[in-house]
């Protein structure tokens, strides 16, 4: 009885602590996200088990429907972890190796460039390669898609540099390689995703965007300035809707059944995530800052940190974790004019997280 009674007094700081945690962190987000309007959900995983979920705001000013850690939110740029690791799954197979070159998937890509691109600089933002937007003819199409990135990119015959010689942000890049799973695989791109890469990690509900995409408890993306808010979604912008790159929508639910994975090397082909999430390519040396593939990676030690932000449309996200701890913050918004970067900043001072590793990325994703 004693013991029991001894064993109480002890817990009961640490609960205390946590409430006010949660109490300070709930606090921190309701300043920002009002109710009624675009809002975010949030998640926190601190020595590997979910402390805190909550959502705040509405999915749709349509429907009112309210954030939760249901709500289904395009992810934007975050996307780019799940096409990484399908490739990192078919090279384990033996199916494609990273130093394949685009030649060997697209016969008639511009030689000079399909010859000396290969898997691993797409895979590290290493290629050179030209984004798509400059090269389209807009008049051309309604909807643009990965297949049309490819289409728009095959006979463009100038990089940016000698691939793998410096860093520089591709989005064409990750839809390149949504169209080498398809090329590999015989699949399309979201059904080869879905199948071996999001149900393993018991990611069940979470789709990736198609043609003729529907998807429950949806978000709708807003653009927010002033005391303006506009619908800015998959039917405002022609290249919203590109897969590889950006284009998977999943709940707060669910992708924290992905850090789990991550954290206890469980889901599909645990190595996977280590190597994914270990530098792959030197951004900035004298800042220890590195892409892996899909993540990118700051400090050494026990300091580093892994993480990404996601922008598409009304929608901004961001995952920062920091693997010594087995600490995470996941934020998903369906609104413009909060900048993610620095509340997690803030959320990590709350909780007493060093994050002296990090750096913002926004110089270096646009």
């Amino acid at each position: 009885m004693r013991s029991t009674i001894l064993s109480l007094i002890l817990l009961l700081p640490l609960t205390v602590l946590a409430e006010d945690l949660a109490s300070r962190t709930d606090s921190l987000l309701a300043s920002l996200y009002r109710p009624g309007l675009p809002g975010a959900v949030i998640g926190i995983v601190k020595n590997g088990s979910v402390v805190f979920t909550r959502g705040y705001g509405v999915a749709d000013l349509v429907t009112k429907a309210p954030i939760s850690a249901t709500t289904n939110f395009n992810i934007c740029s975050m996307t780019k972890q799940f096409t990484a690791h399908a490739i990192l799954q078919l090279e384990g197979q033996g199916r494609l190796s990273l130093n394949d070159p685009l030649i060997r998937f697209f016969p008639d890509f511009t030689p000079r460039i399909g010859t000396s691109v290969t898997v691993r600089h797409l895979l590290t933002h290493a290629s050179g390669i030209m984004e798509h937007y400059d090269h389209v003819d807009r008049n051309r199409y309604t909807e643009f898609w990965d297949r049309d990135v490819l289409t728009v990119l095959r006979n463009v015959d100038s990089l940016h540099f000698a691939p793998g010689t410096r860093y520089r942000y591709s989005n064409a890049a990750f839809c390149l390689l949504s169209q080498i799973i398809e090329k590999v695989t015989g699949e399309p791109f979201p059904d080869h995703l879905k199948s071996h890469v999001l149900e393993p990690a018991g990611m069940m509900r979470s789709r990736m965007i198609r043609p003729g995409f529907t998807v429950a408890e949806r978000a709708y993306g807003y653009a927010c300035g002033g005391d303006s808010i506009t619908i800015a979604d998959a039917n405002e912008s022609l290249f919203f809707s590109t897969m590889g790159d950006g284009g998977l929508y999943t709940s707060m639910e669910e992708y924290l059944q992905w850090i789990a994975a991550i954290d206890h090397d469980t889901g599909p082909e645990p190595t996977i995530f280590r190597t994914a999430r270990s530098p792959q390519h030197t951004i900035d040396s004298s800042r220890s800052l590195s892409y892996g593939y899909g993540w990118f990676v700051g400090g050494t030690g026990a300091a580093r940190v892994v993480y990404h932000t996601g922008s598409n449309g009304g929608f901004r996200t961001i995952v920062f974790t920091k693997p010594a701890e087995r600490y995470a913050v996941v934020i998903f918004s369906n609104r413009t004019g909060i900048d993610l970067e620095d509340l997690v900043r803030e959320i990590n001072r709350i909780h007493g997280v060093d994050d002296g590793a990090y750096v913002k990325l926004d110089s270096l994703i646009s």
